[in-house]
């Protein structure tokens, strides 16, 4: 849905909260939900959706005329595909995912044949005169890399496949003039996890390598060839995850726009925070955070400590072994919370962050998609609970009354 006062951005939510890893289980949930929220919330106005397809799904929307009966279906129903989530390859829900959500990443083969594949869908359903976008993982998982020689392959593999698909959206762009973009995505302990670390792959990693492979492989000039990289090789700013960096938005967001890196998509996420210092009886914060510590997904830990230094622990039921450390001052953790509430008993959330990072992205003029993200619901109270379409669309209602 367009956003009010802002015209030319795009507002949605991401479908990875619902469940289902083929095209079928797909289609059913979004024919479920998605027409009731779009009368609900934006009932005159077509509304979009903030698709999330897995390796499986992809393929099978590919086949037959699948692909033309979901567009139909699209119109019909007055929705719209601009923006796809490709970063979980596999299997989001009902299993453990873990650091597998990072597989493969983007040194392997079949990463980039996924991603292409994504690329051939958003061609088709990308509505005219809006660009599109695809979030992808950041790179890899550090814990994969044995040392810095493998890092350096890494970048450099990634690289190279990275510019494979900014070489196949120029070409669908010279051919049906389409304006795709590939959305990395920074998170705590992968490859890629904060402004700084972008910024260094893109100046040393990507527009050099990427260069010379696009010039090796397809005859592209050096200027053509960064044009290429510059244009259809973006970043997905994840509220949550930078915030859980303890990264100023403003800055972050200053550093990455000032080195020239398109910002392709905004998702709209909220941390888990909680202050240490002074805390008398931690074990009864422990008992808190417990029920957080859960087996599906990562829940990377960073902590500030009162030296002003920061350490990192893979998960949360790591970092719950050390909550004694009088050395740490606060904890932010990834835990992608309701938008609406900011305080859970003494856990908080990083509300803030999302308030400035808007402050900062409605002043943006070449970001046009934002998506809110979130996929846990049970840390509410009893009394704050209610259906996921309710739930979700009250997560709208916030999200637009702070963009009013």
């Amino acid at each position: 849905m367009k956003i009010h006062n802002y015209p030319d951005r795009h507002l949605t939510y991401c479908t990875n909260i619902h469940l289902g890893e083929s095209w079928k289980e797909v289609f059913s949930q979004l024919d479920n939900i998605v027409p009731t929220l779009k009368s609900n919330i934006c009932p005159e106005e077509p509304f979009g959706i903030g698709l999330r397809l897995s390796a499986q799904a992809t393929s099978e929307l590919l086949e037959q005329d699948r692909l033309q009966s979901f567009k139909d279906w699209l119109d019909s129903e007055r929705l719209y595909v601009f923006t796809l989530n490709g970063f979980p390859y596999g299997n989001f829900h009902g299993t453990r995912v873990k650091e597998n959500v990072y597989a493969p990443d983007w040194r392997k083969e079949d990463r980039v044949d996924y991603t292409l594949d994504l690329v051939k869908i958003l061609a088709c359903l990308l509505p005219e005169g809006m660009d599109g976008g695809i979030s992808t993982s950041p790179l890899s998982y550090k814990y994969w890399l044995e040392d810095q020689l493998d890092k350096e392959q890494a970048f450099r593999d990634s690289s190279q496949n990275l510019a494979r698909i900014a070489y196949e959206m120029d070409r669908i762009q010279k051919e049906k003039g389409l304006n795709l973009h590939l959305d990395i995505e920074p998170e705590p302990d992968c490859l890629l996890e904060n402004s700084r670390e972008t910024i260094s792959f893109f100046e040393n990693w990507l527009f050099p390598e990427g260069k010379a492979s696009l010039s090796d492989q397809y005859g592209v000039t050096s200027f053509e060839a960064e044009k290429m990289l510059r244009n259809h090789i973006a970043v997905c700013y994840d509220t949550c995850h930078f915030a859980v960096e303890f990264e100023d938005p403003e800055q972050a967001i200053g550093r990455l726009l000032n080195a020239g890196i398109r910002i392709g998509k905004v998702q709209i996420s909220s941390a888990l925070k909680i202050k240490l210092e002074n805390k008398t009886d931690r074990k009864k914060e422990a008992h808190k955070l417990s029920s957080f510590a859960e087996s599906t997904y990562l829940h990377q830990v960073v902590e500030k400590r009162t030296d002003g230094s920061f350490y990192q622990y893979r998960d949360l039921s790591e970092a719950l072994d050390h909550i004694d450390d009088q050395r740490a001052k606060e904890w932010r953790i990834h835990y992608h919370v309701p938008l609406f509430v900011d305080i859970y008993d003494s856990l908080q959330s990083t509300q803030d962050d999302i308030i400035q990072s808007w402050n900062v992205f409605k002043e943006v003029e070449d970001c046009h998609h934002f998506e809110i993200e979130t996929y846990t619901w049970e840390v509410l109270p009893d009394s704050l609970k209610k259906t996921l379409s309710d739930s979700i669309e009250r997560e709208f209602n916030w999200v637009l009354a702070m963009m009013d």
